[in-house]
């Protein structure tokens, strides 16, 4: 899941990131309404969590702008005034949810995961392949409940394309839903990813490649056995 945090504060907005990033989000950042619209236009995102004040463009012109832009993704909208007002003006604006500052980053995470769920992503906490497990809770794999060590970018590699399971994705797809803008590399990276991924899974047991490469067009779940 990738998520764009607009804000402009680095003492709210790198917890935020860290959190978020533990609980195998793709987070970018912009720090201004401007930067976040710019991003918006290229990246698809799964939730946009947004400042009301702003550099720039403020919270509310942003989101009034991306919806009648047609933008569909949920926002969470983010201030420090707690009035009925203020509340009212953001949801108008076409926010989905709104929390006040200071806010515990749990209840954040909470709202996120709320969002996710009322879009109808699906989010089953355990996700299974054959004798494969994943459980998207702990970010825990396990193969005939052994467990695998994976690194953060295989694991979302895996999780990506078991919640995937029909579709096709090239490498600058992946690039762009698993890698976030300041750390997108080659796309030779994603297919060093990919190996280094199949060879563990080879090794814990599994006889056959889970992610499969359709040469010319890109990589998909195998069938389940």
């Amino acid at each position: 899941m990738k998520i764009l945090v607009v804000e402009d504060d680095e003492n709210i907005v790198i917890p935020i990131e860290e959190d978020l990033e533990e609980q195998n989000y793709i987070v970018e950042v912009a720090t201004d309404g401007e930067e976040a619209k710019e991003l918006v236009d290229v990246f698809d995102y799964d939730v946009i969590v947004l400042d009301v004040m702003l550099p720039k463009l403020d919270g509310i012109s942003l989101c009034q702008q991306l919806r009648s832009n047609g933008c569909q993704t949920p926002i969470l909208m983010l201030t420090a005034r707690d009035t009925l007002q203020d509340r009212v003006k953001g949801l108008d604006a076409g926010a989905d949810d709104y929390l006040i500052k200071p806010f515990d980053l749990k209840e954040l995470a909470a709202r996120i995961r709320a969002l996710l769920r009322r879009e109808k992503i699906p989010l089953p906490p355990i996700l299974t392949w054959g004798e494969l497990s994943v459980d998207t809770n702990i970010c825990h794999v396990t193969y005939q409940q052994k467990v695998l060590n994976l690194s953060p970018k295989e694991y979302r590699l895996l999780e990506f394309f078991l919640r995937n399971p029909r579709r096709m994705f090239s490498r600058s797809q992946l690039l762009d839903r698993l890698w976030s803008m300041e750390q997108i590399p080659e796309e030779g990276t994603v297919k060093a990813h990919i190996s280094s991924l199949r060879q563990k899974l080879k090794n814990a047991g599994l006889e056959s490649n889970v992610i499969e490469t359709v040469y010319g067009l890109g990589y998909r779940l195998r069938e389940s056995p």
